[in-house]
């Protein structure tokens, strides 16, 4: 018994979902399209505005994939109509960034600038060269996008200086000590 998969979605309004006979979810929204396959053993189901997944039986596979389905739906769903967004912060004395035409430009310690280029999808915004913001309709490639920013210079333990995420708490540990 899947506690989120048997979970019921209420489809709100301006929201257009297709399903194709090969299980492919396309959903409609005011910031955009998102489209997605799912596997077939998955039953997708849609009326009145409130769509529900059913799995075809209780093998192992079906269970694990009956939650993820109905979460990767929930998800686009959520990303047509509010977008995600992540938030972070550069910490350290000379770190910056900087937004050139479609490129993020980060001076992060390193001998020479790291550049990333933004995908189509994505927005990205600089705030006080401290502060970035990635904002999308798609959750895991405003994810994935975040956490290669993030890779770059990860928070170290001693300074704390690095990127973090907004809210992220870096452990501090303590330097040296004298005998």
């Amino acid at each position: 018994m899947s506690r989120i998969g048997n979970k019921l979605i209420t489809v709100p309004a301006g929201v257009e979902i297709n399903i194709s006979d090969s299980n492919e979810v396309t959903v409609k929204g005011p910031k955009g399209t998102l489209s997605r396959q799912f596997k077939p053993t998955m039953s997708i189901e849609i009326e009145d505005g409130i769509l529900r997944v059913v799995r075809a039986d209780d093998s192992k596979i079906n269970r694990q994939l009956h939650g993820t389905t109905r979460s990767l739906i929930n998800n686009m769903i959520e990303g047509v109509t509010t977008g995600f967004k992540k938030d972070l912060e550069i910490v350290g004395i000379g770190y910056r960034a900087s937004l050139t035409d479609n490129t993020l430009q980060l001076n992060v310690g390193y001998s020479h600038p790291v550049l990333f280029e933004i995908e189509e999808g994505l927005s990205v915004t600089v705030e006080k060269n401290t502060k970035l913001s990635i904002e999308g309709i798609d959750k895991q490639r405003v994810g994935e996008f975040a956490a290669i920013v993030r890779a770059s210079r990860k928070p170290e333990p001693y300074g704390g200086k690095g990127v973090r995420y907004k809210d992220e708490q870096v452990r501090r540990k303590e330097g040296k000590t004298a005998k």
